[in-house]
C-alpha cells in the first residue's frame, strides 16, 4: 500500500521537518510506502504551480491521504494553507508543539499586535512610523493560534521537535493502517533520577551551566531530582516521548532540567497552572520563580496567554 503525503510548515522554524529527515536511512523504508507530493524541506513544489506560474491567487495543494502540518497559525496565509491542506487530505496531523499548542511563537500572545509591530519597527530613540510595511505581506491575526483552533485535526503529535523514532513509528503505523500510539506519561515517569519525596527545598533557583551540585561522571540513576535540588523542572507536567526509543528524556540525559517542550501531558492541559500547583503542593514558594510566563513557553496557544498578562 502506498499513501500520498503532503507536509508544510506555518509559523515555525522547520525543525519538525528536519526531524523527518533525521529518520536517516529509515526514511527510505517510509518512502517505499509513502509518496511525498508536497514538502518544502525536501522538494521544490510551489503553491502556485511547479514553476510559480498559474493564477497567483489560489493556493494549490495536491490531494493526498495524509497531511502533516507543523507550526502555529499567525497570519492569514497560514489560515489559507491550513484550510487547503485540510480540504485536500483525508487525515491531518499537527506535528510539533507549535502546531499542537502554539509553541514558543505563542509567547507573542502576551502582547497586542500593535505592541509587537511597534517593538519591531521602532526603538526607544526613534519615532513611531506612520505606516507599517504591508505590501506582499499577509495580515497578522489577532494572536498566535494552535492548529486545532483553526481546522479539525485528526492527531496531535507534540514535541519540539518530535523525536525521529516516534515520527517513524507513526508513519509506518499509518501505512499499515494501525493505531498510532503516543506516550501518555509524564517526563517524570521516564526520568531515572532519584526522588525522595517532599523535600525541604522552599525556593527554586535558575539553572546555570554545569552547577557544582551535579556530578556529570555518575550515571543518571545516581542523580537526585532537579526539583528536590532546588531547580525548576517541567518534568511533572510535560508529556514524555522526547527521548524516543531510548526512553530517557533528552534534557535529563544531558543533566539539564526539563524545559517542557512536548507540552502538557493532556492535550487540553495548562502547563503553567499545573506546575505551579505541583510546586505549591510540595511546599515550594512559587514567588521564587523569576518569570511565570516562561512556564507557558510551549503552550501559549489555545488562549492560554492574554495581552499584558500580569501574575
Amino acid at each position: 500500500m502506498t499513501i500520498k503525503v503532503v507536509s508544510d510548515w506555518l509559523n515555525a522554524c522547520s525543525g519538525c521537518e528536519i526531524a523527518i529527515v533525521d529518520m536517516g536511512i529509515r526514511l527510505l523504508d517510509v518512502l517505499e510506502h509513502a509518496e511525498f507530493v508536497h514538502i518544502p524541506v525536501l522538494m521544490d513544489h510551489k503553491y502556485h504551480g511547479q514553476m510559480g506560474d498559474g493564477d497567483h491567487k489560489n493556493i494549490d495543494i495536491p490531494e493526498a491521504d495524509l497531511g502533516i502540518i507543523s507550526g502555529s497559525v499567525r497570519n492569514e496565509e497560514h489560515v489559507e494553507v491550513a484550510k487547503k491542506i485540510r480540504e485536500k487530505c483525508k487525515i491531518v496531523i499537527a506535528l510539533g508543539t507549535c502546531a499542537t499548542h502554539g509553541g514558543i511563537p505563542a509567547l507573542v500572545n502576551s502582547y497586542t499586535v500593535e505592541e509587537v509591530l511597534s517593538r519591531y519597527y521602532s526603538t526607544e530613540t526613534t519615532d513611531k512610523p506612520d505606516k507599517y510595511p504591508d505590501e506582499g505581506l499577509p495580515p497578522l491575526l489577532d494572536r498566535c493560534y494552535a492548529l486545532d483552533e483553526i481546522i479539525p485535526v485528526d492527531l496531535n503529535f507534540p514535541g519540539c521537535p518530535p523525536h525521529p523514532d516516534l515520527i517513524f513509528k507513526a508513519l509506518i503505523s499509518l501505512v499499515k493502517g494501525d493505531k498510532i500510539e503516543l506516550p501518555e506519561k509524564s517526563v517524570c515517569d521516564m526520568c531515572p533520577a532519584k526522588r525522595f519525596g517532599k523535600g525541604d527545598v522552599k525556593k527554586l533557583s535558575r539553572f546555570t551551566a554545569r552547577p557544582k551540585e551535579i556530578d556529570y561522571t555518575k550515571p543518571l540513576n545516581e542523580m537526585r531530582c532537579f526539583i528536590e535540588q532546588g531547580y525548576l523542572c517541567m518534568g511533572p507536567v510535560t508529556r514524555a516521548g522526547c527521548g524516543g526509543d531510548n526512553g530517557v528524556p533528552r534534557c535529563i540525559a544531558a543533566r539539564v532540567p526539563c524545559r517542557g517542550c512536548s507540552g502538557p501531558v493532556k492535550h487540553d492541559g495548562n502547563q503553567m497552572l499545573d506546575i505551579l500547583s505541583a510546586l505549591a503542593s510540595n511546599g515550594v514558594d512559587i514567588d521564587s520563580i523569576p518569570e511565570y510566563t516562561s512556564l507557558n513557553r510551549f503552550c501559549g496557544g489555545h488562549g492560554n496567554l492574554r495581552p499584558k498578562l500580569n501574575l
